[in-house]
């Protein structure tokens, strides 16, 4: 029997969204209000999957959900990537100058951060989940708050949508990694990305070495993101990803870094979700 997927937030969700479309529209999820209780589920065995967010391209990363892949020993084993829509909705028969205020998460607050600006009487309330205030909004009757949520959310709760796509920038798009327990067996020929985390002495030139060597097994590096050790003050660990044409390249770069770098780690080996 095929258990659910766990999602942060609930149907109507960007996650839940992601979730449809990575495995298919009919899936089941179980809805988590936080990250924590997602990978709960999965190290429990409640689900096989998280869907968990982990980088915005407006707002950046989500620096402790790599933490949580990290401190857990996950593995990702895929990736997608959402173009995220923010729409501002309210139950029917209102405008946007009858809101007094809008509700949501505060990645979503941040990124519609330009047009909420030219109303200055909303005050702006954060929450745990863009489709949870939706829900809240339906289910209470709530008059006078908005919240800004996906088109799906709207639908799903019976919202009316007040303003289209009020995200400041218009292409704005949210990577989500796929997340399980174990990696699952994929045929080398179709690997062509990895995610990689290795921590480095306080020496000039640790990191420069480490790109070269990337450099020089032809891996392209896609991303870098630094994490403080917070037991050891001043010290990084570094989250890096990397696409390759050839998995034998990526093998040669992984063995010469696992000598180089200290406690390397690889957080999974995947399909490019960009290609």
């Amino acid at each position: 029997m095929t258990k659910p997927i766990a999602i942060q937030g609930i149907k109507g969700s960007f996650h839940h969204e992601v979730a449809q479309q990575y495995f298919n529209p009919k899936t089941e999820v179980v809805e988590c209000m936080s990250f924590d209780s997602a990978v709960d589920s999965l190290l429990q065995g409640d689900t096989d999957y998280i869907v968990m967010a982990l980088e915005n391209s407006i707002a950046g990363s989500i620096i402790p959900n790599y933490a949580l892949i990290d401190n857990h020993d996950l593995s990702i084993v895929g990736e997608y990537y959402l173009d995220v829509q923010h729409n501002l909705m309210a139950l029917s028969g209102q405008s946007i100058a009858s809101i007094s205020e809008v509700h949501s998460h505060p990645m979503a607050l941040l990124q519609c951060k330009v047009f909420l600006k030219d109303y200055p009487h909303i005050k702006l309330v954060e929450a745990k989940d863009t489709a949870d205030v939706a829900k809240q909004i339906s289910e209470e009757k709530i008059k006078g708050i908005a919240a800004i949520a996906s088109k799906n959310a709207a639908n799903l709760y019976g919202l009316d949508v007040l303003a289209k796509s009020i995200q400041t920038i218009k292409h704005n798009e949210t990577r989500f990694a796929i997340i399980k327990r174990q990696n699952h067996q994929i045929e080398r020929k179709e690997l062509n990305k990895a995610s990689l985390k290795f921590e480095l002495d306080h020496k000039r030139g640790s990191l420069a070495t480490i790109l070269n060597v990337m450099s020089d097994c032809k891996l392209n590096l896609t991303k870098i993101q630094s994490l403080p050790k917070i037991e050891t003050p001043w010290k990084y660990a570094f989250f890096v990803d990397v696409t390759f044409e050839d998995y034998k390249d990526y093998e040669k770069a992984q063995s010469i870094m696992q000598l180089m770098a200290e406690n390397f780690k690889v957080l999974g080996e995947y399909k490019n979700a960009r290609l």
